[in-house]
């Protein structure tokens, strides 16, 4: 079984996210839109940080609605820059809101995020890497990885002896659909 289906078992923050959230798909904008922020806000700290904050993200940034955040102007990224319940990393912020823009342009030319990710599914990392970096800030390899991982489109989110892995694959994620 992978480290992460190991350390998440009857963990209060990790199991819950494991069990029910990482690697299965997600339809909404907002939600993708959610994981990409909570990924990119991940670099270089812990996922049980973020795991811990989600709440306080979720309120920081509008529930993470992508009209709103895609609208902040310097006085809402000021507020989130004094922020003490979110991560306050001037270019996390910044990248936020520049995604939430461009996730508003892939509606213009695809009908939104998650059609413009199954437009491009699949494809190895490495292109995935290239195209993210074409269009969006803070997507470094191991952002887009587990950005791709954890919503369905990459596999290997959990080991084929986890129990959630049974649930996951039963969600159709995308990775599966193509194999």
């Amino acid at each position: 079984m992978s480290d992460y289906c190991l350390s998440a078992i009857d963990h209060p923050w990790h199991g819950p996210y494991h069990d029910r959230e990482y690697g299965f798909p997600l339809n909404d904008d907002d939600a993708l839109f959610e994981r990409l922020v909570l990924e990119i806000n991940q670099a270089g700290l812990s996922w049980l940080t973020v795991l811990k904050k989600r709440a306080a993200f979720r309120a920081a940034f509008d529930g993470f609605q992508v009209d709103r955040v895609a609208a902040y102007g310097e006085a809402e990224r000021q507020r989130l820059l004094e922020d003490a319940g979110i991560i306050r990393n001037r270019l996390k912020i910044d990248a936020t809101i520049h995604n939430a823009r461009v996730i508003l342009a892939l509606r213009e030319s695809h009908g939104g995020f998650k059609a413009w990710l199954d437009a491009h599914h699949p494809l190895p990392l490495a292109d995935w890497v290239k195209l993210f970096k074409r269009h969006f800030r803070f997507t470094g390899p191991e952002i887009v990885n587990e950005l791709l991982m954890s919503t369905g489109y990459l596999p290997g989110a959990h080991h084929p002896d986890c129990p959630a892995y049974a649930k996951a694959l039963a969600a159709e994620p995308p990775w599966a659909l193509t194999r």
